[in-house]
């Protein structure tokens, strides 16, 4: 009878599941998510304005971004290279010849809030003299706290 008992026990089947290499490939997946996550963000950082407005309905093409960093410098993210500066001569003839090809292609100017409005300005003539029929701004979404001083000193 001792034999029976034992023949039983090793033929018995185990319905267990090992978890552990599934755990071990979530935790090398959120490594990656958290490594790469941070290098996603688009373009060159600028400490943009704050305003409260209406989000630009989203298009099937990804708009052209024209950044100005706070030393005045130019940046186009569909350029070769956009994080290395831009010619306004040769900003201009990249963003006309991708309007030729697309032309409902939205254009935004992303600036940083230190730099003198005509730098904005003349970034946003180059757009216009390329094809663009409009030009829109990008803020950040929180405005700012309006008091009596920040108005008189002009920084609303």
């Amino acid at each position: 009878m001792i034999l029976k008992k034992n023949r039983k026990s090793r033929n018995k089947v185990i319905a267990e599941i090992n978890v552990v290499p599934y755990i071990d490939v979530m935790l090398v997946l959120l490594v990656i998510f958290m490594v790469t996550a941070p290098l996603l963000q688009q373009g060159v950082a600028v400490d943009l304005p704050h305003a409260s407005a209406e989000p630009v309905p989203p298009s099937e093409l990804e708009p052209i971004v024209l950044s100005v960093d706070d030393n005045g410098q130019y940046f186009l993210n569909i350029s070769d290279a956009p994080t290395v500066p831009i010619a306004l001569s040769e900003l201009q003839l990249r963003v006309a010849a991708d309007l030729a090809r697309h032309p409902k292609r939205t254009v935004l100017v992303k600036a940083d809030q230190g730099i003198s409005y005509g730098t904005v300005v003349t970034a946003m003539v180059v757009l216009q003299r390329s094809g663009a029929k409009q030009v829109g701004l990008i803020t950040d979404d929180q405005p700012p706290e309006l008091t009596q001083g920040s108005l008189k000193r002009g920084k609303a």
